[in-house]
């Protein structure tokens, strides 16, 4: 185990695991994409990475007293095969806008986070619906670890090592 593995997020594979090709890497972690998880892989090239895994945390909309709200959240793991050190390098990256637009104020905030995180977050929105009743907009529960786990044991039960980036690039 390296120093600064639990600080990056890296696992490596159980000795004696058998290294297998990129190939069958990508396939095993497209293989986690299922239609009852709240998160999917898919390719990632347009990115500049192999593949990009991603969670829509929540994407609301809603009305209040003289505005309308919203709120935006995904959470991404960009995924890049080192086929030469048999690593797939890893960086999380999360972005956040929420928005208000009203009478006699318009505002916006947007955040963004790049590096490695270990989180839990939950949430809940209320505000009027479209017919302008009171009512919950949205409901969120959301942890890395549930996202990040199942990646790194299909990396690792391939024989490669799942490397958290921090700084720089993939």
């Amino acid at each position: 185990m390296q120093l600064f593995d639990f600080l990056t997020s890296t696992k490596r594979p159980a000795s004696g695991t058998p290294v297998l090709p990129a190939a069958q890497v990508i396939e095993r972690l497209k293989a986690l994409t299922r239609p009852t998880a709240p998160w999917g892989i898919v390719d990632g090239h347009s990115e500049g990475v192999d593949l990009i895994a991603e969670w829509k945390i929540v994407d609301a909309r809603w009305y209040e007293i003289f505005a309308k709200a919203g709120l935006a959240k995904v959470f991404r793991i960009y995924l890049k095969l080192d086929e030469a050190a048999k690593e797939v390098r890893a960086q999380d990256h999360e972005y956040e806008v929420s928005w208000v637009a009203g009478v006699p104020k318009l505002s916006i905030a947007v955040r963004s986070f790049k590096g490695q995180t270990k989180s839990i977050e939950f949430g809940a929105g209320y505000g009027f619906t479209e017919d302008l009743t009171i009512g919950q907009q949205y409901k969120y529960r959301f942890e890395t670890g549930e996202i990040k786990k199942p990646i790194q044991e299909a990396v690792t039960a391939c024989g490669w090592i799942y490397k958290g980036v921090v700084f720089g690039k993939l």
